[in-house]
């Protein structure tokens, strides 16, 4: 059978390595896992008690509204309910988004070293990718992403634009200067919408940042989306927000699947948005963890991004797949980045103490073994 030239060349999103397999594969019995920006505090016990009373009525149907954890939201971060959705993680948020505002052949802009998803369910969804290069220091360039949707020839068709802040995978982040500027030519456009993805917000610590939901109610394209699979530990049961106006919430209910959040992660997530002291301890372990990196890679003389999210990017010098290797074969999974066209760089999360001094350890001694370019 013949298919679609987009989805015959469609290179599908390459995950973190599971620690089963990297212990199937190398024969290793320890594992330590900073390859995927996860929680390395875990889920909160607020949650977990929370889990175990709802265990019981799982033979039931969940809320297909998500009334308990929509209010919630709107509550806590002072909208109206009608502002509020919920998703099976933000991917579905971001595939869905694309399949309401985006025929075949329309656009989306993003810019060249973004969360691969943006540029993954466009191309499935048959929507052309547009894409922005980087400034200096990684960081994303709002005037050329202005520029293009101003003089491109593809602005006409460009309805969604995904900005990522922080940025994954550099970490960096766009003032909130910039953000002002850029919505001030773009914020009321009836004829497309400005998506803020907010995944890492919460570990943001440079003052010049402000999320873009402080915009919301002056521009009406500005969507942001966030994600409690990050700072609120809930990256196994898949639950993502979308914050946008009445009508786009609408249009993103009638076509999102009718039970695709299930009960346990709206349970789990209810209880993550109400446990502020478990948010405070992952946020404070995330600087602890980042000033650390800085100081180690620094003593290496190994360049690096500082970052406003809960990793670190940071230039090996070296071959990429021969240090990823290395580190492998001592039970140290961190992530390669050659899908985002970096070809030296890695990607590292931010773990426990202990996990960050064993993955730096590893990292000395792959350094030694293995010579710079």
């Amino acid at each position: 059978m013949k298919l679609s030239p987009d989805i015959a060349t469609l290179v599908p999103y390459k995950p973190g390595k599971p620690i089963a397999e990297t212990k199937r594969e190398y024969g290793v019995q320890h594992v330590i896992k900073l390859a995927s920006n996860e929680n390395p505090l875990g889920t909160s016990a607020k949650v977990k008690e929370a889990l175990i009373k709802a265990v019981g009525q799982q033979h039931r149907y969940p809320d297909p509204a998500f009334f308990e954890l929509v209010e919630l939201a709107s509550k806590k971060w002072k909208l109206s309910r009608s502002q509020v959705s919920v998703g099976n993680g933000s991917n579905e948020v971001i595939d869905i988004l694309i399949r309401v505002y985006c025929e075949p052949g329309e656009a989306i802009l993003t810019t060249d070293k973004a969360f691969l998803s943006y540029a993954l369910c466009a191309q499935a969804a048959r929507v052309t990718r547009v894409f922005s290069p980087l400034a200096p220091g990684y960081k994303t360039d709002l005037q050329a992403m202005a520029k293009i949707l101003k003089t491109d020839p593809r602005a006409e068709k460009i309805k969604l634009v995904f900005i990522p802040n922080p940025n994954n995978p550099t970490g960096t982040h766009i003032s909130d200067a910039e953000v002002c500027q850029f919505l001030e030519q773009f914020g009321n456009d009836p004829n497309r919408l400005i998506i803020f993805d907010e995944a890492y917000t919460e570990y943001v610590r440079t003052r010049d940042y402000r999320s873009a939901l402080a915009y919301m109610e002056k521009y009406s394209s500005v969507v942001v989306i966030r994600t409690l699979s990050k700072a609120y530990g809930l990256a196994g049961f898949r639950v993502g927000l979308l914050f946008a106006q009445p009508e786009v919430i609408d249009y993103y209910n009638r076509v999102r699947n009718p039970f695709n959040v299930n009960d346990l992660a709206q349970v789990a997530a209810v209880a993550a948005l109400q446990d502020d002291e478990f948010i405070a301890r992952s946020v404070e372990n995330n600087s602890r963890g980042l000033d650390y990196f800085y100081e180690e890679l620094k003593k290496m003389q190994v360049p690096f991004v500082e970052s406003q999210a809960n990793f670190v990017m940071f230039d090996t010098l070296r071959d990429v797949s021969k240090v990823n290797e290395a580190l492998l074969r001592r039970g140290v999974i961190l992530r390669p980045i050659l899908n985002y066209g970096f070809k030296t760089e890695l990607r590292m999360s931010v773990g426990l103490p202990e996990e960050n001094k064993a993955a730096i350890l590893a990292l000395k001694e792959v350094f030694t073994e293995i010579k710079p370019i």
